[in-house]
């Protein structure tokens, strides 16, 4: 008993941090989080500068005058950008679930040594991470071959799997699913199906919430496949109407909610402040969620580690 209290006081002071260790951990971390901060509350601080101190002064932290003329512009425009905001949460939603679906069995087969088509699948997810097919390829198969144009299903499906994905809940349910488990399942009379959904699943949740949050992310941060595939502006999400709220005033024009003309659209748009109001209005709303998957997310920074 003394020997092995011995060896534990041993072990704490050899894992043990020093306090000015600490402390400068601690600076570093607090360092850390002000440069993803800080830039963030500078955004929104430009956001409600007026147009004459940004004229003026530049960009300042803390503005010699407010306005909140820019978020009242994007108020006139509230019927486009909330139909958009919804179609981007309905992208979201659906995205990562089917995403979640796709990608986690994938991983699953890929997982088990006896699935027999394993080494040829395996080849399947690797060379589209070395390279692809290129747009050209991809817009011909969704357009010609899956006639996705116009459809909710262009902003999803081409999204849903990705072969890094794959590879992360392959290296997951082989090095942290003991194989046991499965073992047990099937003696008990469960088949694959009932074993994936019932037994992995449930004890999958950092994975889950890890391949969620890469899935969420993407989904709610795209605007390309709008740019590709969506013509009607009634499916437009909501990155591609601000992405073009931003850089050209004729959309607006085009679709005015309020029937004000190109020139009037140009005088009340209030410049740069504008500009990070959307941002401001792209970030928060994804922001909100991510306390969601942190209990999780986490835990699966380390999917794939080597455990002691």
């Amino acid at each position: 008993m003394f020997r092995k209290n011995k060896e534990e006081e041993s072990d704490y002071k050899l894992n043990r941090i020093s306090k000015p260790t600490n402390f400068l951990f601690n600076i570093i971390f607090i360092i850390c989080a002000s440069v993803a901060i800080v830039p963030f509350l500078f955004v929104i601080m430009i956001s409600v500068s007026s147009k004459q101190s940004i004229a003026k002064w530049g960009y300042q932290f803390i503005p010699k005058s407010f306005s909140l003329d820019a978020y009242l512009f994007l108020w006139n425009e509230k019927d486009t950008i909330l139909g958009a905001f919804g179609i981007s949460v309905l992208v979201t939603i659906l995205g990562t679930i089917i995403g979640l679906i796709l990608t986690s069995s994938m991983g699953y087969v890929l997982s088990r040594a006896e699935f027999k088509l394993k080494g040829f699948l395996t080849w399947v997810v690797f060379i589209p991470m070395i390279f692809s097919g290129g747009m050209v390829a991809s817009y011909v198969v969704n357009i010609n071959i899956l006639h996705l144009k116009d459809t909710i299903w262009a902003l999803i499906l081409p999204l849903a799997v990705s072969s890094y994905n794959v590879v992360i809940c392959k290296t997951f349910f082989k090095t942290s699913i003991p194989d046991s488990i499965v073992e047990a399942a099937k003696i008990d009379g469960a088949n694959q199906l009932s074993i994936y959904t019932k037994v992995i699943l449930p004890i999958s949740k950092p994975l889950l919430a890890t391949i969620g949050l890469f899935l969420s992310f993407g989904y709610w941060n795209d605007w390309f496949q709008s740019s590709l595939y969506i013509n009607n502006s009634s499916l437009m999400s909501l990155q591609a109407i601000l992405n073009n709220i931003q850089k050209n005033v004729e959309f607006l024009a085009n679709n005015p909610s309020a029937g004000l003309s190109l020139q009037e659209y140009k005088n009340m748009i209030p410049g740069e402040s504008a500009r990070m109001a959307i941002a401001v209005l792209i970030v928060v709303p994804i922001a909100c969620a991510y306390p969601f998957f942190q209990r999780y997310f986490v835990s699966g920074l380390t999917i794939g580690s080597v455990k002691g």
